[in-house]
């Protein structure tokens, strides 16, 4: 009697666990290597693609690995070349004034690893000035959409992918 039980707990848990796994296999569909945006941009290079909510990682000449992203709302876009002046794992969040004044009662700081932390599990952060990143989120619904103040959202794995892959001073461009 005890290897029939034993076999019917393993298929039970087979049964559970596949759900669990399609789930993560759709979510690593987000990330593809795929023909580089523009012949322009050499290897190391990040571009983000505003309108396509995508992020390119250019890693070779006419290669890049694609990411779907979250981008900012209307209003909340931009343009231009960034870089890489930050990168922190499990970030701490302290609101922006102009995040706080459409949430007052957000607190000071959401600690890192927290599920209320909109940073997910790391942050790249773009500068000059700090004020926008590439980071995780804790909201995978919003991947895809335009969602943020300006930052740019992915998936927690894939954005511990990239973030294993770029340096600091990393070059990103942001285009329309």
């Amino acid at each position: 009697m005890a290897p029939r039980r034993a076999a019917m707990e393993m298929v039970l848990a087979a049964g559970l666990a596949l759900p669990l796994w399609a789930a993560a296999a759709g979510e690593g569909a987000a990330r593809e290597v795929v023909q580089a945006p523009d012949p322009r941009y050499r290897p190391g290079t990040i571009v983000i693609r505003t309108s396509e909510r995508r992020l390119y990682l250019v890693t070779a000449p006419g290669e890049a690995i694609r990411y779907t992203i979250a981008v900012g709302k209307a209003g909340k876009q931009w343009r231009g070349v960034k870089y890489v002046e930050e990168m922190q794992v499990d970030p701490a969040w302290s609101p922006p004034a102009s995040v706080r004044r459409d949430n007052p009662r957000l607190p000071d700081v959401i600690p890192g690893g927290s599920p209320r932390n909109p940073m997910g599990a790391r942050v790249i952060g773009l500068g000059p000035g700090g004020e926008y990143a590439i980071h995780g989120t804790n909201m995978p619904g919003t991947i895809g959409t335009a969602a943020s103040y300006g930052c740019f959202r992915m998936h927690n794995h894939d954005v511990a992918d990239l973030y294993d892959r770029v340096r600091m001073g990393t070059p990103v461009v942001v285009l329309p």
